[in-house]
């Protein structure tokens, strides 16, 4: 069985369809933006929590704020080493769940979170 806070984590839903469609379109101030929001609704240090903190940073990065996302992926990234689990990358974003919420994402990555742990 997944690990409980993994449990329907797929690509498709952890990250959130709006943020990887604002990413796509070049919108990264609104994926940024998406990315929080829905962080903001997960618990602070859990899984979910690491994965969307992880995103952000790397937008974070991507928009030329490297110090800010640098201590993003300082502060996500044990907390996926500890857990085991790949370190998503912008491909989560550029590629993810397309508009009828159909899994398009990385598959290693989506598969090693849906694996027992």
């Amino acid at each position: 069985m997944a690990h409980a806070d993994l449990r329907g984590l797929a690509l498709g839903e952890a990250v959130p369809p709006a943020a990887a469609q604002a990413f796509r379109d070049g919108e990264e101030r609104r994926a940024l933006t998406e990315l929080r929001r829905a962080q903001a609704r997960e618990e602070a240090g859990s899984l979910r929590w690491a994965v969307l903190e992880r995103l952000c940073g790397l937008v974070l990065i991507h928009l030329l704020r490297e110090v800010e996302g640098t201590f993003a992926l300082e502060r996500a990234d044990p907390v996926l080493d500890a857990a085991g689990l790949p370190r998503p990358g912008l491909e989560w974003l550029s590629e993810g769940a397309d508009p009828e919420g159909q899994d398009s994402g990385p598959p290693e990555a989506a598969q090693a979170l849906e694996s027992p742990s």
